[in-house]
């Protein structure tokens, strides 16, 4: 008997080849971005640090302020516990998220389409410079990925009655719970409650599920955001920030500029914080094949649900085109309806003849591999070689960490601006016998003194001991060390 393309090893193993080609791009990739690319801290990082090394459980000392994306703070907190105030434990949590989210990327493709489509869409979105970035931006950023991603996986597992179905209620109500500590993610549930107002499958699943189960459900979500409408009651500007109404009606021709700018300008790509535009030419045009499934086929659950998504997302972003992050699973979704799509055109063209099939995926394994070796690429040289981003990301924290592990340097007193303090003392509450004190103060007698550079005009007693370089920095010189003669 002649053998058959489905005797080879490599086709009867094709999906556990991919899964653990997966399981190694996440660890690798994720691992390497956390630790190197781009290495530093950016000034929202910064703050994101400040609010969660201040976070108090007190009801007297509770500030409403701290409320929004508060488990995301409260992780951060916990890390800072652990592990101190480093740059790694500021990363950390949105590194244990982006695990997490590449996990739940995965299951939720699984159940909406093809294996195929799954694995080839999780490496591909895995490996976008987007999400690269947000898997080590120490800010609430990573929980706009995460969110819907389990969100939508928990609502999956409850409708299709996967195991452990009870659950899968209760995590579909925490998760709900938990997302509406973060703005925007309301919109989320909107789309999602849309879909079921509006598919007749999704009501008819809805109306026999154990109604005693979804109450206890229920309750436990309630128990979750008891914090947040104690806040929204007393100081309701938090429930329009979560709402995502300014305070000042914004200018719409600029947004709507930025926003083209942030998706579609190839020619002449803008930097900073989060390099643009947000996807490369690739993947904005499996994005498009995406959007074209998604008018044919809008007949599905799934694309009632991103319909629902993307109507609602829109007036979102022209009012706040910053929060980019809130489109990004969306963006996943048309990608992968784009990959499907691309798929099952190119193998109509070879309906019947396996050895053609086998042939034409070559073209498909170059177009992918050219996606993720340019996704990966662009990361690595944009947030490390390009002087226009590495000269957001501070390393300010890497160099102060190193003098207070010195175990020569006795009492410390770190000499820092108003503006500064609040950070550098977050970082000396995890350090032994460290002081902050601001600029016009002076030492107070300590061993070591160490000036920050915008604190140095202000404090000269004499010659420096050292001096603290950066090579990513325009102002080099970013500490200066003091010795006292009694060391």
């Amino acid at each position: 008997m002649a053998t058959q393309i489905t005797d080879y090893f490599l086709y009867r193993k094709r999906y556990m080849l991919g899964y653990g080609l997966i399981v190694l791009l996440v660890v690798g990739l994720l691992t390497f971005a956390w630790l190197f690319v781009p290495g530093g801290l950016s000034q929202q990082e910064m703050s994101t640090a400040v609010t969660s090394s201040s976070l108090t459980f007190s009801l007297d000392a509770f500030r409403p302020e701290t409320v929004v994306n508060l488990p995301y703070y409260v992780l951060q907190h916990l890390s800072f516990m652990a592990f101190g105030f480093t740059t790694l434990s500021i990363k950390l949590p949105s590194f244990i998220l982006a695990l997490l989210s590449a996990l739940g990327v995965l299951l939720l493709l699984r159940m909406w389409f093809k294996q195929n489509v799954a694995v080839l869409t999780t490496i591909l979105v895995i490996t976008t410079g987007q999400f690269m970035f947000l898997s080590q931006n120490g800010t609430p950023a990573i929980v706009y990925v995460f969110w819907p991603i389990w969100l939508l996986v928990s609502a999956l597992m409850v409708s299709r009655r996967a195991r452990g179905a009870t659950l899968w209620k209760i995590a579909l109500f925490a998760i709900a719970a938990l997302s509406l500590y973060t703005p925007f993610t309301i919109y989320i549930l909107l789309a999602l409650f849309s879909a079921v107002v509006l598919h007749p499958h999704l009501r008819y699943i809805v109306r026999h599920l154990s109604k005693v189960r979804l109450s206890l459900a229920f309750l436990f979500a309630l128990v979750l955001v008891a914090p947040l409408n104690y806040a929204i009651i007393f100081h309701p500007e938090v429930g329009w920030q979560l709402l995502g109404i300014p305070t000042a009606w914004p200018d719409l021709g600029a947004n709507v500029l930025r926003i083209i700018q942030q998706y579609f300008d190839f020619s002449a790509p803008a930097v900073g914080v989060m390099m643009r535009p947000i996807y490369g030419l690739g993947s904005m045009i499996l994005i498009a094949l995406g959007l074209i499934r998604l008018f044919t086929t809008k007949y599905t659950a799934s694309s009632y649900i991103v319909i629902a998504w993307i109507i609602l997302l829109i007036p979102i972003l022209l009012i706040n085109p910053a929060y980019i992050s809130v489109a990004f699973v969306p963006g996943v979704l048309l990608m992968a309806m784009g990959v499907s799509l691309l798929l099952s055109r190119w193998y109509s063209i070879f309906p019947r003849n396996p050895y053609a099939r086998i042939a034409g995926l070559l073209p498909l394994t170059i177009l992918v591999g050219g996606l993720i070796f340019s996704g990966v690429d662009r990361y690595i040289y944009g947030y490390q070689y390009d002087p226009k981003v590495s000269i957001n990301f501070s390393k300010d924290l890497d160099f102060i960490n190193a003098q207070l592990s010195d175990p020569n340097r006795g009492g410390t007193t770190i000499l820092a601006t108003a503006d500064e303090t609040p950070f550098y003392q977050a970082a000396a509450k995890y350090s032994k016998d460290t002081t902050v004190v601001t600029t016009g103060t002076p030492a107070s007698g300590a061993q070591t003194t160490i000036v920050t550079r915008e604190a140095g005009p202000y404090y000269q007693p004499g010659e420096p001991r050292r001096i603290i370089t950066s090579p990513v920095s325009d102002n080099a010189d970013r500490f200066y060390i003091y010795k006292t003669n009694t060391q």
